[in-house]
């Protein structure tokens, strides 16, 4: 059997009706893993009915393959996965850069699904892209402009409205030149920290780091959009109804300040807006918080935005804790004053999608007490606009982490990483939103 046949689905289905009054009130679900493999670091992209799910499978030996699993029924039931990369290709992923997913709308067929993804090459990373329109994957290949030396990642991708796929990623190529050679992957080469006699607080050095933007159908279309990039931040990538593309970023601002910023493109990406910030959050670090922006643009072209960041709590005994944030804009040249959403425990790896009527539903990672669980939170606009936050708990008692999210009519369809001790598999639920 071929490597590309060898994929098995592993499926534990059961549907349950909850009384539960907040935001759970029924839900199914799924695992999806390969089997004799640890399945982690999930993305997901719905269109309509049709629903895919792509994630890493690494195996006993450490060598990590990318997966993608497609549904036709909003989430209830799974094909077969199918294998994206190949021996030439192996992923190195993480929490903040999973393997990335975009549909292509075809006429009367399913939409097309195109995968990326990051992998070691002897001079680096480099961003890797296959593309599916039904039983395989075509070879894989290079995004544009990610051929640089160095390392990069913690890319996004979007379809524009003429059905193109776009990226953008975080680029290290400048430092990898300065130093003469790639840099290392771990946490520790991006810490930005100081050099003595060189730098006062690490702004300096991350000028070296950039944000890339490319259409992966056009090598011309690569450039650096702007550096000052916190380094291991996952990015986001949005387009509107009327063609902008919007892209996010955590950013290091002087100081070592790091929250985050957003540029717009009016013309299809050739050019973009100078960088703005979401929220004036003063996050002084010298290291990286690995906790980037989550944004979707609505129908009604509102830019919905939700983020971490550290805040000091009131009271004589409080220490610092992560926070998690919300802020919308209605032009995409400004955004509303934050507004925190309420969390228990400290919450990490926020993903954001539309629901109708204006609300919006975020997924994040909690940790409270040693346990690492998956939380749901509904944003329903009240008369005068603001969001009224529903939340509840998802996950049961395994360990859950690195949670995403996608819409479906009715609801969402999450997925995130589900660990019992026994290996990691990924977990899909459709969870039921209208009242």
């Amino acid at each position: 059997m071929s490597p590309r046949a060898s994929g098995v689905l592993v499926v534990a289905a059961a549907a349950a009706v909850l009384a539960i009054t907040v935001v759970v009130p029924n839900r199914q679900s799924l695992v999806l893993t390969v089997e004799g493999h640890g399945s982690a670091y999930p993305s997901i992209a719905t269109s309509g009915q049709f629903l895919a799910v792509a994630w890493g499978a690494t195996s006993a030996t450490g060598v990590t393959d990318i997966y993608t699993a497609v549904s036709r029924d909003a989430g209830r039931t799974f094909a077969k996965p199918i294998l994206a990369s190949d021996d030439s290709s192996r992923a190195s992923l993480s929490g903040e850069q999973p393997p990335t997913l975009t549909l292509l709308p075809r006429t009367g067929q399913d939409p097309s699904v195109v995968v990326t993804w990051t992998a070691k090459t002897p001079g680096g990373t480099q961003l890797l892209s296959a593309r599916s329109d039904g039983h395989s994957f075509t070879r894989p290949a290079a995004l544009p402009g990610s051929e640089g030396p160095g390392n990069r990642g913690w890319q996004t991708t979007a379809t524009d409205r003429d059905g193109q796929v776009m990226a953008v990623w975080l680029d290290h190529r400048e430092l990898a030149m300065a130093a003469g050679g790639p840099t290392p992957m771990d946490h520790a080469a991006h810490q930005h920290g100081v050099t003595p006699g060189r730098e006062t607080d690490g702004v300096e050095r991350a000028q070296r780091s950039k944000l890339f933007f490319a259409r992966l159908d056009d090598p011309s279309s690569a450039q650096a959009l702007t550096g000052g990039v916190c380094y291991c931040c996952k990015t986001a990538l949005a387009t509107a109804p009327d063609g902008t593309i919007y892209a996010a970023w955590r950013h290091v601002y002087p100081g070592s300040i790091r929250d985050i910023a957003f540029a717009a493109s009016r013309d299809g990406g050739r050019t973009f807006s100078a960088p703005a910030r979401v929220s004036e959050d003063g996050w002084v670090l010298e290291g990286c918080p690995e906790n980037g922006p989550a944004m979707i643009v609505d129908e009604r072209q509102r830019v919905h935005m939700a983020w971490p960041t550290l805040i000091q709590e009131t009271g004589a005994s409080a220490e610092p804790t992560l926070a998690l944030f919300y802020a919308g804009s209605h032009d995409g040249l400004s955004f509303t004053p934050r507004q925190r959403v309420p969390t228990e425990g400290v919450p990490r790896h926020v993903r954001i999608t539309s629901q109708p009527g204006g609300s919006v539903a975020m997924v994040w990672e909690e940790g409270s007490a040693g346990s690492r669980r998956v939380a749901l939170g509904l944003g329903i606009p009240d008369e005068t606009g603001r969001l009224r936050w529903r939340r509840r708990i998802i996950s049961g008692d395994a360990t859950a982490t690195y949670p995403v999210l996608a819409s479906v009519e009715g609801g969402v369809v999450t997925a995130w990483v589900h660990d019992t001790g026994t290996g990691p598999s990924v977990r899909v639920e459709r969870v039921v939103t209208t009242n």
